[in-house]
């Protein structure tokens, strides 16, 4: 019975020191807890390839439509390929106009988001038409709107008589020498099958010199998914609500000792009237 009893202890014994190391482990895991915080903007995520666009038009206009001619139907690729594999796509297609400098920079600002408020602009300003129902791209030719394209020359015969529509300083001008033309604005997700229909047509009559197009960025149907940014720090301040009860009269009876006390200590023109006091 002696051995059987031993081995009980040995149990208990074992037993205890494990629920003590769990619980142990287990402080342990709760204080190492780390405080993560993520800072997403009010709009969804943006395609990387138009911000990538954007990035063209800060480097000039022109390399803006020669990267643009590049992409036309890139966005195909991004529903086969991962988007690590996309991502370097897009980096291969623009290092076409790019320097090792400038892919770098590039790079840095897809990293930050730099360019997705610009994007989520050009979509704000595609709400304000608004943009017809059921269509992936369209256009707005002096007040009418279409997304066939078939529709474009009958609303070009008459489109000077209607209002001009004003045209903002960040919009993208296709190059042409003329300024008082028919102005036709493309609503449109760059690299998209649609986007490419219409890009074909437009820049044709473009540089026939029949009208003056203009781009803007147009995402039918946005990511489900936030924009996270980056860059940006995050501080945490915890400030204690706790009110604690305190003897007012206590409180008065030592400044008044402390204000004394620093009047007395004064000098005034090498005389210490403390110390003459005293």
């Amino acid at each position: 019975m002696a051995p059987a009893k031993a081995a009980n202890v040995v149990r208990l014994l074992l037993r205890s020191t494990a629920l003590w190391l769990l619980l142990l482990g287990a402080r342990t895991v709760s204080s190492s807890k780390a405080l993560t915080a993520h800072l997403a903007a009010k709009w969804p995520e943006t395609p990387l390839l138009l911000e990538a666009s954007e990035f063209m038009a800060e480097e000039s206009n022109e390399k803006f439509w020669q990267f643009l001619g590049t992409v036309q139907e890139l966005a195909i690729y991004k529903q086969t390929e991962s988007d690590y594999s996309y991502y370097n796509l897009i980096l291969k297609k623009a290092g076409q106009f790019l320097d090792n400098l400038h892919i770098n920079l590039l790079k840095f600002a897809l990293s930050l988001r730099a360019y997705s408020p610009a994007i989520h602009m050009f979509q704000q300003i595609a709400a304000d038409e608004p943009p017809p129902d059921g269509c992936n791209a369209f256009v707005v030719i002096h007040k009418k709107h279409t997304c066939k394209i078939n529709e474009i020359k009958k609303l070009l015969k008459k489109a000077t008589s209607r209002p001009r529509p004003y045209l903002f300083k960040v919009d993208h001008k296709f190059p042409t020498n003329k300024e008082n033309l028919p102005v036709i604005i493309l609503y449109a997700e760059m690299g998209t099958r649609a986007f490419s229909a219409f890009h074909k047509v437009l820049s044709e009559k473009a540089q026939n010199g029949e009208i003056l197009y203009v781009l803007r960025h147009y995402i039918q149907k946005p990511s489900s998914r936030k924009m996270y940014l980056s860059g940006y720090g995050v501080e945490l301040a915890i400030k204690s609500t706790e009110y604690k009860a305190l003897d007012d009269t206590q409180v008065k009876t030592v400044v008044n000792t402390t204000v004394e006390g620093e009047a007395e200590a004064n000098e005034v023109q090498g005389f210490l009237f403390g110390k003459l006091k005293s």
